[in-house]
């Protein structure tokens, strides 16, 4: 048995702390938000952000960033990627020597424009990049949280530490395959969320299936060509990683990034929609690093393009539909 910090209580936080929990691991939760840790550690629930699922009796709450953080073997960071940075400063002198590190976090720092092994190699340094394992792939929190027969994938430089984390996170209703392209794990875990945007934009507008599927899979061929740009393995964006996540974020109702997309389509302001969420939407943040990481690297992306306009520049959504269809015609394959 391990003993592990888990850094971030949303949904998705809380659902792999329990998860842990339950299989008799030593987890210690960090909460932000120290009303809610009280209550959690009350009730046995996370009645924001995962509300109806009960805590194991085994999990421990806390309020305390280096508490969670300090003297363990393995740390779990859940928290939203454009705070990873500030979180890991704060964690690094409580860390363990040798702790591994598992991010499940899906995004690209804005600025740095930074995936998030890029940022945690930047502010740990030394050996990190051999202690870390990056956790992505279709896994809407509640179901499983339900315990409903899910499949993602891990990513890590050193196949050792990818098999310690298969193992500890593996179920008999959470199946974790391995896989050593952590770059194209990453790109796919945090563009898809940019591309599922866009999906909700045309469920918004009121288009049909045609249109999402056509979304789905030229957003997939976009992912994939800035991966190639970044070095990741083709063959990992037709995994659980890439068409996997995209699928399930771009259809499911239980997608924040697509509700998001949803209510632009409908004519609402992104500050308005933000403004109404308690859980983050990568999505909108990442675009912004997406459009950016394309330009400087010259990869085409015209629906992440399009996204950036929608969101950055105010415009139409109804206007970035029709640019798209009305691009210079070519073949598929470019």
């Amino acid at each position: 048995m391990m003993n592990i910090g888990v850094i971030g209580a949303g949904s998705w936080g809380t659902t792999l702390a329990n998860l842990l929990a339950k299989k008799g691991h030593d987890v210690t939760l960090w909460v932000y938000e120290a009303d809610l840790a009280v209550r959690m550690a009350q009730t046995r629930s996370n009645d924001i952000y995962l509300p109806g699922v009960e805590l194991d009796e085994r999990l421990a709450v806390t309020s305390d960033l280096i508490s969670a953080a300090s003297n363990r073997e393995l740390l779990l960071l859940v928290c939203p990627s454009q705070v990873m940075r500030r979180v890991l400063e704060q964690c690094r002198p409580a860390l363990r020597p040798g702790c591994l590190l598992v991010s499940a976090a899906k995004g690209i720092e804005n600025d740095t424009l930074m995936t998030m092994s890029e940022v945690l190699g930047e502010v740990l340094g030394g050996d990190a990049a051999a202690r870390c394992a990056f956790l992505s792939g279709p896994s809407f929190a509640k179901e499983v949280a339900a315990e409903q027969p899910t499949a993602v994938a891990v990513a890590a430089v050193s196949e050792s530490v990818a098999a310690i984390v298969q193992e500890l996170f593996s179920t008999d209703y959470f199946r974790v395959y391995t896989n050593a392209d952590v770059i194209g794990v990453e790109l796919g875990g945090a563009l898809k969320n940019v591309i599922a945007l866009a999906a909700g934009v045309s469920d918004g507008l009121g288009f049909g299936y045609n249109t999402r599927a056509a979304l789905i899979t030229r957003g997939l061929a976009e992912i994939a060509r800035l991966g190639e740009a970044k070095g990741a393995l083709p063959a990992t964006f037709a995994g659980l990683a890439g068409m996997g996540d995209l699928v399930l974020t771009c259809t499911g109702d239980l997608s924040r990034n697509r509700t998001v997309g949803m209510e632009l389509g409908r004519g609402r302001k992104l500050n308005d929609i933000l403004g109404s969420m308690r859980m983050v939407a990568e999505g909108v943040k990442t675009t912004l690093s997406a459009f950016q990481l394309a330009e400087k690297l010259g990869v085409d992306m015209p629906i992440t393009e399009q996204m950036y306009q929608i969101l950055y520049v105010d415009k139409s959504p109804r206007q970035a539909v029709s640019d798209l269809m009305l691009r210079v015609l070519k073949a598929e394959s470019v």
